[in-house]
C-alpha cells in the first residue's frame, strides 16, 4: 500500500509538472514576437486585403502592433498587444461615402434600433447628429462589458459607415512605484468634476513626457475628456464636445 501510494504521488507530480510546462507553452504561443506574426493574425480577421501595413509602437512601455488594411471600400485598423497577442482595438471605416444631401434625414429611432442590433445587449450612452467632412452622420457611443463602442451612421441613408470598439483600460494603469494616483482615483476625480456623468473609458499614457490619465465621460448629450496628472491628480486639460 505504501509503495503504491508513493508511486501514485510521483505520477501525480509528473502530470502536474507536465501540465504547468504545457500551460507555459500555451501562454508563450500567444505572444507576438514580430510584426509579421501580427500581420498574419490580422489577415485571419480581414482575408485577402488589397493593401496591408504593420507598424510597431510603444504605449506606456508596452509593445503594440498596429495593422492597417484596405479591402474594397473599407479601411481597417487593428491593434494587438505584443505581450499576449490580445486585440485591444478594432475599427473600420468606408473610404468613400456619398453625401446624398438631397435625401431627408433618417430618424434617430431608426438609427438607435440599428445600433442596438449591431451591439446586442449594449448600453447606449449617447447619440447625436453632426456633420463630418460634409456628410451628416449620427455618432453613437455604446458600452458593453469591457468594450467601448463608437458607431457612425449615415444620417441620410441609415448605413453604417464607421465602426470601432476599444478595450477599456487596455494599457497599464501606471505603476505605484512612481507614486501615481492610480486609474481608479483618476476616475473618481473625473466623476467628481462632472457629477452624474457616465464613465466611457479611461487610460494611462505619457503625453509629451508627462504621465497622465485620460478619462472620457458622457452627460446630457455632452462628451467630456479630462486629462489628469498622474502624480498630482490635477485636471490639466478639459475638452467638451457637444
Amino acid at each position: 500500500m505504501k509503495k503504491r501510494t508513493i508511486g501514485g504521488l510521483l505520477l501525480a507530480l509528473c502530470l502536474t509538472f507536465t501540465g504547468i510546462v504545457a500551460g507555459a507553452q500555451d501562454v508563450s504561443a500567444k505572444k507576438l514576437n514580430s510584426a509579421n506574426e501580427a500581420k498574419q493574425k490580422a489577415l485571419q480577421k480581414v482575408k485577402n486585403p488589397d493593401y496591408s501595413h504593420v507598424s510597431k509602437d510603444h504605449d506606456d512601455g508596452q509593445v503594440v502592433y498596429e495593422v492597417d488594411l484596405v479591402k474594397g471600400n473599407k479601411k481597417y485598423e487593428i491593434t494587438y498587444r505584443a505581450a499576449d497577442g490580445k486585440m485591444i482595438d478594432y475599427s473600420w471605416e468606408k473610404v468613400y461615402v456619398d453625401p446624398k444631401a438631397g435625401q431627408s434625414l433618417v430618424s434617430k429611432d431608426k438609427c438607435k434600433t440599428a445600433a442596438n442590433r449591431k451591439v446586442k445587449n449594449g448600453q447606449l450612452l449617447s447619440m447625436k447628429l453632426k456633420t463630418d467632412d460634409g456628410i451628416d452622420i449620427y455618432k453613437v457611443k455604446m458600452q458593453k462589458g469591457k468594450k467601448s463602442y463608437t458607431l457612425k451612421y449615415h444620417a441620410r441613408t441609415g448605413g453604417l459607415i464607421e465602426y470601432e470598439w476599444e478595450l477599456k483600460n487596455s494599457v497599464s494603469t501606471g505603476g505605484s512605484a512612481n507614486n501615481y494616483i492610480g486609474i481608479n482615483k483618476a476616475e473618481q476625480i473625473a466623476k467628481k468634476d462632472v457629477p452624474g456623468a457616465t464613465l466611457v473609458k479611461s487610460k494611462f499614457e505619457i503625453d509629451d513626457g508627462v504621465p497622465v490619465y485620460e478619462v472620457e465621460l458622457i452627460k446630457g448629450g455632452l462628451e467630456y475628456e479630462l486629462t489628469i496628472h498622474a502624480t498630482t491628480g490635477a485636471i490639466i486639460d478639459r475638452d467638451i464636445d457637444d
